[in-house]
């Protein structure tokens, strides 16, 4: 997990990514169980929407992005998360869900600026959400 928190800006329980299992210059493959924490603080009234699971999506592309500057010799670029298009979900909470998540991340468009990936997440093999992701780098433009 400390890897994870180098490669983002948030801290404590706002991390929603535990691992990453594999990644490329285009994709990155992470997973979780953080859906089920319980002090998961986009929970409201002790329930985790699935809506939220475009910010795992958008965790997962930052995580690509950090582990692709890194590897550059590059430090990282913040970015903003400026739109979250054809958000799709099977479901409508996510906090009972039993088993861990994976979190696939594709990178779509890439420039000095901005980014666009799609991202899907799977719980046991089965897609529970997809959709694309947009963001831009801070103090760009």
């Amino acid at each position: 997990m400390s890897e994870i928190a180098s490669l983002l800006p948030h801290k404590g329980t706002a991390l929603m990514i535990e691992r990453v299992l594999r990644w490329d210059e285009t994709e990155v493959l992470v997973a979780t169980n953080l859906h089920r924490s319980p002090v998961n603080p986009l929970r409201r009234d002790g329930r985790l929407a699935a809506v939220h699971l475009a910010e795992f999506g958008a965790q997962a592309m930052a995580i690509h992005g950090g582990l692709k500057d890194r590897v550059a010799g590059r430090a990282m670029q913040p970015a903003l998360l400026v739109a979250v298009r054809d958000l799709s979900m099977t479901r409508d909470y996510i906090d009972d869900l039993p088993g861990g998540l994976e979190i696939a991340a594709s990178m779509l468009i890439a420039n000095a600026g901005s980014w666009q990936y799609s991202f899907a997440v799977t719980h046991e093999r089965q897609i529970i959400a997809t959709g694309r992701i947009a963001a831009m780098a801070r103090g760009w433009g």
